[in-house]
């Protein structure tokens, strides 16, 4: 006789409440992604926290979604640790069970540090925008590339009384000063719009929708005028030749007229007004042309900003910085594909 087992209210509760994260955006990435890939990749370099078994303690996967989910919705790692253990939907998309709870925030800052010194977030960054591509979510008809300007809160007290670098000034004042150990000494000033920031420099090339297909991070003081060949090695898609790249006025240069034709990249930069030498109706008219296109970098920062608390540096160093701004290059891909698989359905 065959026994039938009656399920316990919390076996309802639970089912029902899985039922409903099933069809949240967590279970959509979880779908999209083939995270064994991802797996592969952080556990060749992933070396502590290892047991005496040699298994690590805590999976690696398990403590890159955390990283995840802390980019998402803008968390520290004590923040990170009691969401999941708060929430259903976080430990689901964790690949957790109910009775397990999260690594604590000192796991997941020795998980990033160690990841960040062996660069496996540019090997993650550049296999998850593989199977973006693959997927048809990125495109690959041009390239759009734009900086942004990071501040940190671990800045030099007081206002700055010495010469600084102007934004999109193509000679970067060095300035040598002692700094408090307070001080974030990977940190540079910069003058912008009047506005004086101490921090970093993030460089995105994006696809034509504003995803994300490279970043460098450099000091606030960088010039990205004159580094537009360094940006664009970072690019980890292979784009086809004779596709335009697309920027604002302040990256038109001769060098970097000569880069682009040497990388066989038609020259979408914006046309700019010289002393005695207004634009003319066909430049304006370009210009108009390639604006339509060229915001959407802008957009990618802003929402970066809006959506997961970016554009303020969480980390010491610019190793770390680094490490987040991938981490955000990620989130923003990741966050924005459901929709474009969703379009691209309908089509």
């Amino acid at each position: 006789m065959k026994i039938q087992i009656e399920p316990t209210l919390a076996d309802s509760i639970c089912d029902t409440r899985t039922r409903k994260v099933k069809r949240t955006f967590f279970t959509q990435i979880n779908l999209l992604i083939d995270w064994e890939s991802i797996s592969e990749i952080i556990n060749k370099d992933y070396l502590k926290g290892k047991s005496a078994t040699g298994k690590p303690s805590y999976d690696g996967l398990l403590l890159f979604k955390m990283c995840l989910l802390q980019s998402w919705y803008g968390l520290s790692d004590y923040e990170v640790e009691d969401r999941i253990n708060d929430s259903l939907s976080f430990s689901y998309f964790c690949g957790m069970t109910i009775e397990q709870v999260a690594p604590d925030h000192s796991t997941l800052s020795r998980f990033r540090t160690a990841l960040t010194k062996t660069k496996t977030f540019e090997k993650l960054f550049s296999s998850i925008n593989n199977q973006l591509e693959i997927n048809g979510i990125i495109v690959k008809t041009g390239l759009i590339i734009d900086a942004s300007v990071i501040d940190t809160d671990l800045r030099p007290k007081g206002k700055a009384s010495y010469k600084v670098t102007e934004d999109r000034c193509e000679e970067e004042v060095e300035v040598k000063k002692e700094y408090a150990d307070s001080v974030d000494k990977d940190g540079t000033w910069l003058k912008k719009r009047g506005v004086y920031h101490f921090g970093f420099k993030k460089h995105h090339v994006t696809e034509d929708e504003g995803l994300v297909v490279g970043v460098l991070t450099t000091t606030a003081s960088k010039n990205e005028i004159a580094n537009l060949e360094e940006v664009l090695d970072t690019v980890n898609i292979d784009f086809p030749k004779g596709i335009p790249l697309k920027a604002d006025k302040g990256y038109q240069s001769k060098k970097n007229v000569e880069i682009l034709k040497k990388r066989k990249l038609k020259n979408h930069i914006l046309k700019k007004a010289a002393k005695n030498k207004p634009l003319t109706i066909w430049e304006k008219r370009f210009n108009k042309l390639i604006g339509k296109t060229r915001f959407k970098v802008e957009r990618t920062f802003g929402g970066i900003k809006l959506w997961f608390k970016g554009g303020k540096a969480r980390y010491r160093g610019m190793e770390k910085m680094h490490t987040q701004n991938l981490m955000e290059a990620m989130c923003y891909n990741l966050y924005r594909s459901p929709g474009i698989v969703a379009s691209n359905s309908k089509k």
